[in-house]
């Protein structure tokens, strides 16, 4: 999937610039990678305007959370260093307060009452079907962030979209018509599948050592956590029947059908009762963290996991995997028990010998050799290819193509409508895909047609003033960052 995300990184950084504020539901997740040289917590600043390392932490939150929207459980803290997320997020931060620094400097402002309109709207801070302040308190807690942390962000969204409205376009109908029709533009082409599993080649220890030497900086040991762990189990039946009525009677509020109907004391009592021997396990958890801390008694167990092996749900690991040598963390709940865990060592990961990563080594190199292989046959054999044969595929064709998968489809169509050549092929992860365009023709627009395509056009074109306002504002506004790379 890394490949794959790198060759679309920009892609992928326009589509979620564009989203709207969605915290709702949604982790926090933060970094260590970085520190910031300004003491007064100031990441950047633009012209006289500050950016505080709470907004940048905010921002990469909600990036890493949108791409792991994107693209499910494959996504993960190591994926995103890989693309270097913490600089995807403060370039994004910048890009957006500097379009709110044009905006502030035009005269543009957002409205109290823009802000309390757009709070309202939230299904989330409501109960019974009105909004309530101890919900909004209580669902922004739970998100890590402050009631003014949040009205501010959501003021300024209404900025934005006050700026955004200054470019909006209006396309003319024979503009929108020929544009469409490059849009719309179908193929009828010949293609041709070369897999790599139909390449047979054999690696000797020789070409191994020789593959190794090159890519000695990719194998390397997993990083691992040398942590001491305290387990207390969640009691159950502790509580009397005044303690269960007392605690469904402050909460009664979060016990709700899934149409959002109120429970009754007994519909709920099942959930009441789990929900009040957490608590109580929770208290007692809290007491034995602070002995723990104060070295009044001593963790269960002292072990070693190497990362792909800590024994906890995925919530929790960021809890562990953050903590710093000699820390302690406080109490978390995983699967029915309360964990402390202190972190004796952050073991940092070790490069391999060759013996020790030798079966990863001759498997690389093998399928290096393969594909080196298979590209030199797509060359041999592009001229001359026989194939499939499909008609009128157009940009939105990935169906059509069923064996290949949806990525693979679409990188191909990407491909296509891109060329400069009548024949060329597409280096997929596992294969090659030769294709040859027979006749290229401009769809007939129908009216359903332009409207789809009227949002496209007009969002390109906005786009591209955007990134034109943009250059510009770089050379108006001096922007000064202070972050530190720990690495």
């Amino acid at each position: 999937m890394i490949t794959w995300m790198q060759r679309h990184k920009k892609w992928l950084v326009i589509t979620i610039w564009i989203s709207t504020i969605a915290f709702v539901g949604a982790g926090f997740v933060g970094w260590g990678s970085y520190s910031y040289g300004s003491k007064s917590g100031v990441v950047a600043t633009i012209g006289d305007r500050e950016i505080k390392f709470e907004e940048l932490n905010q921002e990469y939150s909600s990036l890493y959370n949108q791409y792991s929207q994107l693209f499910g459980s494959s996504f993960n803290q190591e994926i995103a260093k890989q693309l270097r997320l913490e600089d995807i997020a403060l370039s994004q931060l910048l890009q957006k307060r500097l379009i709110m620094a044009y905006g502030e400097d035009l005269g543009l402002k957002s409205t109290e009452e823009e802000v309390v309109k757009e709070i309202l709207k939230y299904e989330d801070f409501k109960v019974d079907g009105k909004f309530s302040k101890e919900q909004y308190i209580k669902v922004l807690a739970q998100n890590r962030i402050s009631p003014a942390q949040f009205e501010l962000s959501l003021r300024d969204a209404a900025l934005f979209q006050k700026i955004q409205a200054l470019f909006t376009m209006n396309v003319s109908p024979d503009s929108l018509k020929n544009i469409g029709k490059l849009l719309f533009v179908e193929d009828d082409i010949e293609y041709k599948i070369l897999s790599l599993n139909d390449i047979s080649v054999k690696i000797d220890e020789e070409k191994a050592k020789e593959f190794f030497e090159k890519n000695k900086t990719k194998y390397n040991s997993q990083r691992a956590y040398e942590l001491d762990i305290k387990k207390l189990d969640v009691k159950s039946g502790t509580s009397s029947e005044d303690e269960i009525k007392k605690y469904f009677d402050r909460f009664k509020s979060d016990y709700k059908f899934e149409d959002g109907k109120l429970k009754t004391f007994e519909e709920a009592r099942a959930e009441v009762i789990e929900n009040l021997d957490e608590s109580n396990s929770k208290k007692e958890a809290l007491t034995l963290y602070l002995e723990l801390k104060k070295g009044e008694i001593k963790f269960d167990s002292s072990k070693t996991f190497s990362e792909n092996k800590l024994p906890f749900l995925a919530e929790n690991i960021d809890n562990v995997t953050s903590l710093k040598d000699g820390e302690i963390g406080k109490p978390f709940l995983d699967n029915g028990s309360f964990y402390i865990v202190k972190m004796i060592k952050n073991i940092a990961p070790k490069p391999l010998s060759f013996e020790e990563a030798k079966t990863n080594i001759y498997k690389d190199a093998l399928n290096e050799e393969r594909y080196k292989l298979l590209k030199e046959k797509a060359n041999k054999e592009l001229a001359t290819f026989k194939g499939k044969v499909y008609k009128n595929i157009n940009k939105e064709s990935v169906k059509t193509f069923k064996d290949l998968n949806e990525n693979e489809a679409q990188e191909l169509l990407s491909a296509l409508f891109i060329t400069t050549t009548k024949e060329s092929f597409v280096e997929l992860e596992d294969k090659i895909v030769l294709y040859r365009v027979l006749d290229s023709k401009f769809k007939e627009l129908s009216s359903a047609d332009l409207d789809l395509v009227k949002p496209e056009v007009e969002s390109l074109i906005e786009n591209e003033i955007l990134v034109n306002l943009l250059k510009k504002l770089e050379l108006k506004y001096e922007i000064r960052t202070y972050m530190q790379n720990k690495e």
